[in-house]
């Protein structure tokens, strides 16, 4: 698509012109960056969901810095061998181990990284969601190997049928870390370390969403998304199949876009209020891959969620209730 220029930037939109960009003409180097340039980059941000940019160069400071011009950072709970980039500020979601090893199938470093290739958006399981992720290379592992791939929620609601808007407008969702990895790696995780369990609690937010301009709707979904409540604060029946409906309404091809790790120094910051994404998921021939991501508390109206509906309180989850089946698309991504 045609490219343009804003405040000296050079910005290429990626899908229908509205989803996706990527954009040049940034000097890195001089991070923190001008007031201006970061008022320039949210606006760009609010109007694709999803930046990116080539060749940065950034390391983990000035990756750090930069998105704390963004906002308020989240603090890595360091669970699961991710201690190994050494900042607080830095979720390792790469395939490496503590030691530096590559993650081996059967570890509990792979099987936590299976979740990673189901649509989701990050963070929704906490009661205080995210509104930014920025994924930093610092490794890739080849041409083809390394993807990440957007899905519009925004448009994905503008063209649900109105009678399916009206089932779901005022629906709360019930978020869990644990939900979309025992999806992903049932086995591995029928059940949780004592660290696991007592770090991630349910978090509970609206399924539909002011965009962060207010101009417009979104959804606000994810693998994590294991329960749905009514308006009245009942559990929906089904709710496993009507989430997973949706899940598959919004990552149509016509919403989505696949984009690729070309180098190290590739960044790529998406909004977790408007999108939804997924990885490329773990292969034993793949080689080295280094990303490293920064998470920015949301700070709109909708930061905090919702309390949890009656029906939560009242109403237990079976193990037998928690292990649904994906659709065909996403047990091949995962394998």
């Amino acid at each position: 698509m045609a490219s343009f220029t804003v405040d000296g930037l050079t910005v290429t939109p990626i899908l229908n012109e509205t989803f996706g960009a990527e954009v040049s003409g940034i000097d890195w180097e001089q991070v923190p960056l001008p007031d201006a340039t970061i008022k320039t980059l949210i606006t760009l941000q609010d109007r694709y969901a999803v930046l990116i940019f080539r060749n940065t160069g950034l390391n983990n400071d000035r990756h750090v810095a930069f998105s704390q011009q963004l906002g308020a950072l989240e603090v890595n709970p360091v669970w699961g061998n991710t201690t190994r980039v050494n900042n607080q500020y830095l979720f390792d979601v790469s395939n490496f181990e503590a030691d530096g090893s590559i993650a081996k199938r059967g570890s509990r470093r792979w099987a936590h990284s299976l979740g990673n290739a189901l649509w989701h958006t990050d963070s929704a399981f906490n009661q205080h969601r995210a509104k930014y992720s920025l994924l930093l290379a610092h490794s890739v592992p080849g041409e083809g190997k390394g993807t990440t791939e957007f899905a519009d929620t925004r448009r994905a609601w503008s063209e649900l049928p109105e009678e399916r808007k009206e089932k779901f407008r005022d629906v709360i969702v019930e978020h869990e870390l644990w939900h979309s990895r025992r999806l992903a790696a049932p086995e591995e995780y029928s059940e949780l370390t004592p660290e696991e369990r007592g770090k991630k609690p349910p978090a509970y937010h609206r399924l539909i969403q002011k965009t962060p301009n207010g101009e417009g709707e979104t959804f606000f979904l994810a693998a994590h998304s294991k329960r749905l409540f009514s308006k009245d604060g009942q559990e929906m029946s089904d709710s496993q199949k009507e989430i997973w409906d949706l899940i598959g309404h919004c990552t149509q091809e016509k919403y989505k876009f696949v984009a690729e790790w070309k180098s190290a120094g590739d960044l790529m910051w998406w909004d977790n209020r408007q999108s939804m994404h997924r990885a490329s998921a773990y292969d034993e021939k793949m080689g080295a891959r280094d990303v490293r991501r920064s998470t920015v508390y949301d700070d709109g109206d909708a930061a905090m969620g919702v309390a949890a509906p009656v029906g939560a309180l009242t109403t237990p989850v079976t193990k037998t209730e928690t292990v649904v089946s994906v659709t065909s698309v996403e047990q091949v991504h995962i394998m």
